[in-house]
């Protein structure tokens, strides 16, 4: 549970929700300019800001909409209920809500007990996140991206965190963070952004999927993650509980790679990153990425990079 601190901060009720429990109803003007039905990070962050937080309105019905900018919904107690893209999601405490501009929401009236906060963040600002996301490109990274950031994209992302406490704790820290004052405040926040992200990316198991497509997407991704080194597609197809045929067909159906591809993708994210980072002999590295040929290793490597494990290192 958030601290109590922050609960005393949060809690209390504003006036627009005064104005709706004296029977007023939601006053357009204060989300909207122009385009009815978008909320503009123009009404809701203040002049030279990239991200601004504030407590969900409670009492009333918002009827669906999308946004012009990123939203993270944190539940801090009690739970809210959701529509997104024509898909039920209840939010319970201390879980995460991620919307990107093009996702449709909906949300049905909250309680005096049911408190969330509402992160509105412009796209820049997750140009720290974007850079430790991005800095290893693997396909499980680039599924949390293009859910959020890819141009056109609806997409959502729900994580059942409550019981993960580092994630809580980087949760409880961004909102601190945002509603002190001080000198360094965006330079904090953004980098207690990347690191959520970073966090996350560790407990894709509490992720929402929205479809049976992505859910079985995401588990081989996962796979791929822990096993780079020695997996192969039968043994992933045993463990996830898929037909051999039907998962190497689904994969290339759905992403227009195949397994090994995407193997490779991770292995050599792996070999750059330890390249970068560490001064291991390229031939240790090879194995340690789950090449034992180091000629191969050193061929998939040019073909890739243009240029040689050691070079790539001289020119880093």
């Amino acid at each position: 549970m958030i601290h109590p601190t922050l609960m005393e901060r949060l809690d209390p009720i504003t006036p627009e929700e005064k104005s709706i429990l004296s029977g007023g109803r939601i006053d357009p003007t204060l989300y909207s300019e122009g385009e009815e039905g978008v909320f503009n990070a123009k009404k809701l962050l203040e002049s030279g800001k990239l991200i601004s937080l504030r407590p969900h309105t409670r009492f009333v019905h918002f009827p669906e909409h999308t946004h012009d900018f990123v939203e993270m919904v944190y539940m801090c107690k009690g739970k809210t209920e959701h529509v997104v893209n024509g898909v039920p999601v209840l939010l319970r405490e201390g879980e995460l809500l991620f919307l990107g501009q093009n996702a449709r929401q909906e949300i049905l009236p909250a309680s005096k007990d049911d408190l969330a906060v509402n992160f509105i963040v412009l796209p820049a600002f997750f140009q720290k996140t974007l850079e430790l996301l991005g800095g290893e490109n693997t396909p499980i990274k680039r599924f949390l991206l293009e859910s959020l950031f890819e141009e056109g994209s609806k997409g959502y992302l729900h994580f059942q965190v409550s019981s993960v406490l580092p994630v809580q704790n980087l949760v409880e820290n961004l909102i601190w963070t945002l509603i002190q004052t001080s000198s360094n405040k965006r330079n904090i926040s953004q980098n207690t952004m990347a690191l959520l992200f970073m966090e996350l990316t560790n407990h894709m198991e509490t992720l929402v999927f929205q479809n049976r497509e992505e859910g079985a997407l995401v588990k081989i991704y996962r796979y791929i993650e822990e096993h780079y080194r020695d997996g192969s597609l039968s043994d992933a197809a045993t463990e996830l509980h898929y037909d051999l045929f039907w998962l190497s067909h689904f994969l290339s159906a759905q992403t227009g790679k195949t397994f090994t591809e995407f193997m490779q993708e991770k292995r050599m994210a792996q070999a750059t990153y330890l390249l970068k980072n560490t001064r291991l002999p390229v031939e240790d590295i090879s194995r340690l990425v789950g090449y034992q040929n180091k000629s191969y290793f050193h061929r998939i490597f040019l073909k890739n990079y243009g240029t040689t494990p050691k070079k790539y290192r001289d020119q880093i």
